[in-house]
């Protein structure tokens, strides 16, 4: 009977203990989010006892009682001294995080629902912080961050493209003794750039023909390239059935073409098909002519990116179909 109600007890204090972690950062600060770098102060930083903090703090009341019943006077120090050091946790735990500072936050660009490595860069003002945690989500680490600070990732689930913020981030700990639940929530303004989804099995890069009535399909050239998978619009000739036997799927004869004249990516060419599918489309071609080393121009409503080659032009030409309305 006294195990069960010790039980209902402990999972009724945990339920508290989330809600209010949950609920009290919302209502005692801003929502919006927060323009780097985010300093964590003494206003910020939350407070509660554990489980077995309340547990702690029953048995010192327990013991009280006991040395005031029978007048113990070595029973009054040991249990004043108990609560002296218990204080002393208190300040010590939410020191552990007060004077932490979340200086940057970067992530690499990534494709539509792919995941993003997210860092971020604490610093910790010259003192060492032991056991911090940071939780996003379902992602957890606890971290010992150094004295000069630390870089700490998680992943991010890149939903869609453009830019993405990374939304909120808690840190936490029960440094030293585990008595006390201290934490702060962060909610960097520092948004993710998330390229548009390469679809997967768009027709060959086309080129400008040379009496430029319009973009052809790009012809092969002589010198051997490689082997790649099959797109729609490839001809029957090229594919490779050897290899294609051996792995099981349509694989098609590559070939490069150094003196092909440079392929023009146009936004207009492609008004048949949806919006979203125009820039999917267009971002396979962009990293299709990237792979090539081609020298290609990239039309878009309002811009032209181009005629260059390279991964810093890829990238551009990938940043500005990210951005598209």
């Amino acid at each position: 009977m006294a195990a069960t109600l010790r039980t209902r007890l402990a999972s009724r204090w945990e339920s508290l203990l989330d809600r209010a972690e949950r609920r009290l950062p919302a209502l005692t600060r801003r929502r919006a989010p927060e323009p780097l770098p985010i300093d964590l102060h003494s206003r910020r930083v939350y407070v509660v006892p554990t489980r077995f903090g309340l547990l702690f703090g029953l048995t010192l009341v327990a013991m009280l009682l006991g040395a005031l019943n029978f007048n113990n006077n070595g029973a009054l120090l040991l249990t004043f001294v108990i609560a002296g050091v218990a204080q002393l946790s208190l300040h010590r735990t939410v020191a552990n995080l007060r004077g932490i500072r979340l200086e940057s936050l970067q992530g690499s660009p990534v494709h539509a629902g792919d995941t993003a490595v997210v860092s971020l860069r604490f610093g910790c003002g010259g003192t060492a912080r032991p056991r911090v945690r940071i939780v996003r989500g379902a992602d957890e680490r606890i971290v010992d961050l150094a004295p000069a600070g630390d870089a700490i990732e998680l992943p991010l689930t890149a939903e869609r493209r453009g830019w993405q913020r990374a939304g909120r981030f808690t840190v936490s700990s029960v440094h030293p003794f585990g008595l006390f639940h201290a934490w702060s929530v962060l909610n960097p303004d520092q948004p993710v750039l998330v390229y548009p989804r390469a679809e997967p099995l768009a027709p060959a890069l086309p080129r400008m023909a040379a009496n430029e009535r319009g973009p052809e399909l790009r012809t092969e050239g002589e010198d051997w390239s490689g082997l790649r998978a099959y797109r729609v619009g490839d001809a029957p000739r090229l594919i490779a059935w050897k290899a294609t036997a051996r792995q099981d799927r349509l694989l098609v004869k590559e070939f490069s073409d150094p003196m092909a004249a440079e392929v023009t990516l146009s936004w207009n060419a492609l008004a048949h098909l949806p919006h979203e599918q125009r820039i999917s489309r267009l971002t396979r071609w962009v990293l299709d002519a990237g792979a090539q080393n081609l020298a290609f121009r990239l039309v878009l409503p309002g811009s032209t990116l181009g005629p260059a080659r390279g991964t810093a032009h890829a990238a551009r030409c990938l940043r500005e179909l990210a951005v598209l309305p």
